[in-house]
């Protein structure tokens, strides 16, 4: 481990902590980014691809666009991208198509992450991790987030979760700062200490390097080998066929739900949690189906990635029951926007399969195309105002609007935040005068300012709604 790349590790960690630890985020998501791919830069510069960089700075650029326009969760996969992106076109010399750039982003966000632990272990001469531990550490690892997920998405696991731990003595535990620290650290030091698959960085006494560097990728891929990928499938499908099977008890067939649980939580809860769930699925068997990795070879390890692929489209066929119970009732919301984008993903990936097996096109065609669907939806999500979006077509469609339909819920609409305040003013005019709601917009425009006047939480559509707001402040009557 370099000490000039440790430390300087240590100092974006440093400024993470001082960007985000208990802060709203905001422009302080841009500014990082900016930090890390200029610290990124300086730390690999001998080794960089010159030709690249050009392109490699334009794409960081299109990626903060949407960060710098409104931080969420779609603007913070696109500036993760973006930078992932950046570092693999300048710093890995194998990276001549897109599957091995795919490959490289994988290894980047899901593997390199935990080198750091080993790269620590090797500078302090201790020993190796033994094969055991290689073996159940992603199983076990990534186990307890499908569990989190799952236990999320379903009220029936959580109750039978805190059943098996009503006293919850972890709560007492405050580690938050120490388990921020470790994170920012496992996760900038692959941008510090550069190292791709199959390559060997080069150095000063060259042949001395060349002789021993292939050794240390060998044993971090183990994480992800034959063996591990086995135990992986095998507890995941045990855990998904949980899920799996309350869905057909409580969804499908419409069995009594525990006194504690109504149906409506039950059947609404879960969709943002099994869209990660599947997202996440999806990424794993994409690693565990890599050309020549072990499901290539092992007649059981395929099977199992069928099974498991099998339980997941289930999970989507749940969601879309879920989505269709609710469209019946209600108005537009978050889990319904995010549920339709999710379901025309999958129904887009389902159509591409169909089509890759009837013209006979590569994985790499399969792949590619749905990157490229999935990076245009993305982006385009990212730069719509969805808050104001729902608002505008909850109150246009209501009853006090249209007539017809059901009622506003100004609840949720306040829900919503600051950005939903233009279609709360309409709403407001459409009913009488209510001091309870004027007094709750009031308290959306106070938190709108206070949301403002620090520049970490800035962001290019919160500051649209303030002009509007100060706009409307000066239009009105004295």
């Amino acid at each position: 481990m370099p000490p000039a790349k440790a430390a300087a590790a240590l100092t974006l960690a440093a400024l993470a902590d001082w960007l985000f630890y208990d802060q709203n985020a905001g422009l302080s998501v841009v500014l990082f980014a900016v930090a890390l791919a200029g610290v990124s830069l300086a730390s690999n510069f001998g080794h960089l691809a010159r030709h690249r960089l050009l392109m490699a700075g334009a794409i960081v650029v299109a990626g903060l666009l949407p960060a710098l326009e409104e931080f969420n969760a779609a603007s913070l996969a696109f500036a993760v991208l973006a930078l992932g992106t950046a570092l693999t076109l300048t710093t890995n010399p194998c990276l001549d198509s897109v599957a091995k750039g795919a490959a490289s982003l994988v290894d980047l966000f899901l593997v390199s992450p935990f080198r750091l632990f080993r790269d620590v272990v090797n500078a302090f001469s201790l020993p190796g991790l033994t094969r055991g531990f290689i073996l159940w550490f992603v199983p076990l690892l990534l186990g307890t987030v499908f569990v989190s997920l799952f236990v999320a998405a379903n009220p029936v696991l959580e109750i039978w979760i805190s059943q098996l731990n009503p006293g919850n003595p972890a709560a007492s535990l405050s580690l938050g700062r120490t388990l921020f620290w470790i994170l920012a650290l496992a996760l900038v030091w692959p941008f510090i200490h550069v190292k791709w698959r199959h390559y060997t960085n080069v150095v000063p006494n060259g042949p001395r390097s060349s002789a021993k560097d292939p050794a240390e990728p060998d044993h971090f891929i183990d994480l992800f080998g034959a063996g591990s990928i086995l135990r992986s499938l095998i507890l995941f499908n045990l855990l998904f066929s949980i899920q799996t099977i309350l869905d057909a008890i409580y969804l499908w067939g419409n069995a009594t739900l525990p006194a504690a649980i109504t149906y409506a939580s039950y059947a609404h809860r879960g969709a943002y949690p099994l869209i990660v769930t599947a997202l996440l699925a999806a990424a794993i068997v994409l690693l565990a189906m890599r050309p020549g990795g072990p499901a290539e070879q092992s007649r059981v390890i395929r099977p199992l990635v069928y099974v498991w692929v099998g339980q997941n489209v289930l999970l989507v066929i749940s969601s879309m029951l879920r989505l269709d119970l609710y469209v019946q009732t209600y108005l537009l919301t978050y889990w319904r926007v995010a549920a339709f984008v999710w379901m025309l993903l999958v129904a887009d990936g389902l159509i591409l399969i169909l089509v890759r097996i009837v013209l006979r096109a590569s994985n790499e065609w399969l792949v590619g195309t749905n990157l490229s669907v999935l990076t245009i939806v993305l982006y385009v999500c990212s730069l719509v105002n969805f808050a104001a979006v729902i608002a505008d077509y909850n109150v246009s469609h209501s009853r006090e609007a249209s007539g017809s339909g059901v009622n506003l819920d100004m609840d949720y609409l306040i829900q919503l935040g600051p950005q939903a305040l233009p279609a709360i003013d309409r709403a407001i005019q459409l009913r009488y005068a209510d001091r309870v709601l004027v007094s709750r917009r009031n308290s959306l425009v106070e938190q709108q300012r206070q949301q403002m006047a620090s520049w970490r939480s800035w962001g290019f559509r919160g500051w649209r709604l303030q002009r509007f707001l100060d706009r409307q402040q000066t239009n009105a009557p004295g």
